[in-house]
């Protein structure tokens, strides 16, 4: 009697150990942002993003942080310049943070609040749309940031006294994996 108890106790908790504590680990990442000015069109691309997500209580608590410099726009004396408009020997970084519900896990469209630091500031941006695919045990994040410049602080370069477009979107394609 004493072991049917145990083997039935332990059978219901099953359902609450696959609701235990997750992690996921950023495999993959591509990020690119998009500059418009009346003469051209420039788009940079890191693919040195490195994240982590840790799921408790329903909440998964997702940081992804990808270096400045590793931004590459084909033109390295722009991306100097980039380096210094943003202050990305001060700030390094940008990093994002966001929180997921795991209920969210099942739709192709997540709406996320995201808190971007970049160039010494904090911005949060609000019910950002992203696709989610499964791929296996994998899952691909995609979808823009619409960030700006001013958002960040940052002056608008300009080239022949004609300043860039306030607006830098940011696509975001991201595959995490289980740990």
């Amino acid at each position: 009697m004493l072991g049917k108890l145990l083997i039935g106790f332990w059978l219901l908790s099953l359902p609450a150990l696959a609701a235990a504590d997750s992690q996921w680990v950023l495999e993959q990442s591509t990020l690119s942002y998009h500059v418009a000015h009346p003469l051209h069109q420039v788009d940079g691309i890191s693919h040195a993003g490195r994240g982590k997500g840790v799921c408790h209580d329903g909440q998964c608590d997702f940081l992804i942080a990808v270096p400045v410099k590793s931004f590459d726009s084909g033109d390295s004396n722009r991306d100097l310049h980039m380096l210094q408009v943003t202050r990305g020997a001060q700030f390094p970084l940008v990093t994002v943070r966001t929180r997921v519900p795991e209920s969210a896990s099942a739709s192709a469209t997540i709406n996320l609040d995201l808190e971007v630091q970049f160039a010494g500031q904090t911005v949060k941006y609000r019910q950002v749309p992203f696709q989610r695919v499964s791929q296996g045990s994998k899952t691909r994040i995609s979808g823009t940031i619409p960030a700006k410049l001013s958002d960040f602080k940052i002056d608008p370069p300009s080239l022949l006294t004609m300043p860039v477009k306030n607006d830098i979107p940011v696509s975001v394609d991201l595959t995490w994996q289980p740990m």
